[in-house]
């Protein structure tokens, strides 16, 4: 029987049962995943940012866990002789109108201590990126690149040099609360624990609910579609560069990353997912399609966006209209200039009033703890949130 089991093998879950056995050394840990390889889902499929912190409100969990894990991160990958390259960023306003929403994300940077904030011209902008068009931006310097693949293959060695097991291919089908422990059946046989930690990503609310969690908040699968320049077309991007977030819009979106193996992936965009793990447009299930169509928050977030979701449903089917889009930051990109890229789906967890919910999200009570919301930027922050489930884990387990 193990001490603690950690359901979820994305980088969050590996950080999490990392510092558990950094914390207890004696103790037993397993790692359990559904998929035949770690960090299947979300840690494979982000963009790879290293993001500075400067998005999140001042005193939220994101700000101060972001911050934190940025750099916990970058010590850890030096430690792990993982690159990671200081690539920077600019959020771009195009107009007048973006200015004021500009200086808010400089009070929060500056609040939040974001280290070497910049605020430039145009000309600065064009400086720094040739080709790139806007009256005025935000230039971070904190802001990075890394492989997130490469964190969690290192993590997930760790946790076996201190005697933790990583057991693939155990999707979780039921939790039994008896006698003092938990039962944790899988397709791959039963698992028996004292405590349970879920760390289940695209699957967490399904999770929390076999353990006599509220449905709320429900994760509702966005998907996010990329294009990448042509290899003689990434003289257009040097560094990170988004745009300035819209109050009509609830994601960033769509912005241009440079990769570590030499990529630049412009998006993503964001249009519903018709499966949890939907990466592609004809990816459909049907039962998980229904139950969001269905699900009161997600009725209320269409009928508040019906004209912001038409447009990236819009763009998602015809390459023209998004290279358009992206264009407006771009002037010299032209549809030749790209190619199909990948796609990833946020776990998105969203209440039945059809708000997104903003924070990280962690609860539980008794012998079991949930991170019910973590998407971006969980991959940068996981470090602190691995530590700060530990801390909790260890309080409220008695371990």
């Amino acid at each position: 029987m193990y001490d603690v089991t950690v359901i979820g093998g994305g980088i969050v879950g590996l950080a999490t049962a990392r510092e558990l056995l950094r914390q207890h050394p004696r103790m037993r840990v397993a790692v359990l995943d559904k998929e035949d390889t770690l960090g299947k889902h979300q840690t494979g499929h982000n963009s790879g940012v290293i993001h500075s912190g400067i998005y999140y409100a001042p005193g939220s969990l994101k700000a101060r866990l972001c911050i934190e894990g940025r750099h916990e991160l970058r010590s850890y990958c030096r430690s792990k002789d993982i690159e990671v390259r200081p690539v920077g960023k600019l959020i771009v306003a195009l107009t007048g109108d973006e200015l004021p929403r500009l200086n808010v994300l400089w009070d929060r940077g500056v609040a939040n201590a974001v280290e070497g904030l910049e605020m430039i011209d145009g000309a600065g902008i064009r400086k720094r990126e040739p080709h790139c068009a806007g009256i005025q931006a935000i230039f971070s310097p904190a802001t990075a690149i890394v492989d997130y693949g490469s964190v969690a293959s290192a993590l997930a060695e760790d946790i076996r040099a201190m005697q933790g097991e990583i057991l693939p291919n155990h999707a979780v089908t039921a939790i039994l609360q008896t006698g003092g422990r938990l039962e944790i059946k899988t397709g791959n046989g039963a698992v028996t624990s004292r405590t349970l930690i879920g760390c289940a990503g695209l699957c967490a609310d399904r999770l929390a609910h076999m353990t006599g969690g509220s449905r709320d908040p429900k994760i509702v699968p966005f998907r996010g579609d990329y294009l990448v320049l042509t290899p003689e077309s990434r003289h257009l991007v040097k560094g990170n560069i988004y745009p300035v977030p819209d109050p009509a819009f609830p994601f960033l979106g769509a912005h241009f990353t440079p990769r570590m193996n030499g990529e630049v992936w412009l998006g993503p965009n964001a249009v519903l997912a018709f499966a949890r793990e939907g990466y592609t447009f004809g990816t459909v299930n049907g039962a998980e399609m229904l139950e969001t169509l269905a699900y009161p928050g997600f009725i209320r977030l269409a009928l508040k966006y019906p004209g912001v979701a038409a447009g990236e449903l819009y763009r998602d089917l015809s390459r023209s209209a998004y290279v358009d889009w992206l264009r407006r930051y771009i002037p010299k990109l032209r549809k030749e200039n790209v190619r199909a890229g990948p796609s990833g789906v946020r776990a998105q967890a969203m209440n039945s009033d059809g708000t997104l919910v903003d924070d990280f999200v962690f609860e539980g009570s008794g012998a079991v703890m949930h991170v019910r919301n973590a998407p971006s930027p969980a991959a940068t922050a996981s470090l602190a949130i691995g530590r700060y489930v530990a801390r909790r884990a260890s309080e409220q387990f008695g371990l």
